[in-house]
C-alpha cells in the first residue's frame, strides 16, 4: 500500500496536512478499509483546542467504533459540516466521502497549529506504509 507522500502520519492511522500555519486531517484509507461502513461520525466544534496525541472524535461502524486521534496541537478551525448531521436543515451525514476519497473530501477538521507545534513528530509516507507492513497489511 502506498499512501500520499505530502501527507504526515500518525501510528493510529490519522493523517495530516500542512498548509501554512492549519493542518488538514482525516483517516487514511487503511483505517477506512477496517472500518468498512462507517455509520456515524462525531466531531469537535469549531474552537475546540486539541492536544497532539488526544482523541477529538468518534467514528462508528458496523464492525468497530475507533477514536480519531489529534496528530498536532491546537485550535479546530472548520470542520467538514458533510460528514455531520445537519439537525436545523434535516440534511444527514454524508459518510460515503470518508469511504470514497479519504484523503481528499473525506477530510474531517482544519486545525490551527498551536504556538511552536510541528508536524515532525509524524510518520512519513514511507514510515506509515513500513508500519503497515510490518504489522502484516
Amino acid at each position: 500500500m502506498s499512501n500520499p507522500s505530502d501527507l504526515r502520519y500518525l501510528p493510529t492511522h490519522e493523517w495530516a496536512k500542512l498548509d501554512g500555519d492549519v493542518v488538514t486531517v482525516g483517516v487514511t484509507k487503511f483505517a477506512v478499509e477496517q472500518l468498512t461502513e462507517p455509520t456515524y461520525l462525531e466531531l469537535p466544534a469549531v474552537g475546540k483546542v486539541l492536544t497532539a496525541g488526544q482523541a477529538f472524535g468518534v467514528i462508528e461502524s458496523v464492525k468497530s467504533t475507533s477514536d480519531v486521534n489529534s496528530p498536532v496541537a491546537g485550535t479546530v478551525v472548520e470542520r467538514n459540516e458533510l460528514l455531520v448531521d445537519d439537525k436545523a436543515t434535516r440534511r444527514a451525514a454524508d459518510l460515503s466521502l470518508v469511504n470514497d476519497d479519504p484523503f481528499g473530501k473525506g477530510w474531517m477538521v482544519r486545525i490551527k497549529l498551536a504556538p511552536g507545534a510541528t508536524l515532525d513528530h509524524l510518520l512519513t509516507a514511507e514510515q506509515y506504509d513500513a508500519q503497515l507492513a510490518s504489522e502484516g497489511h
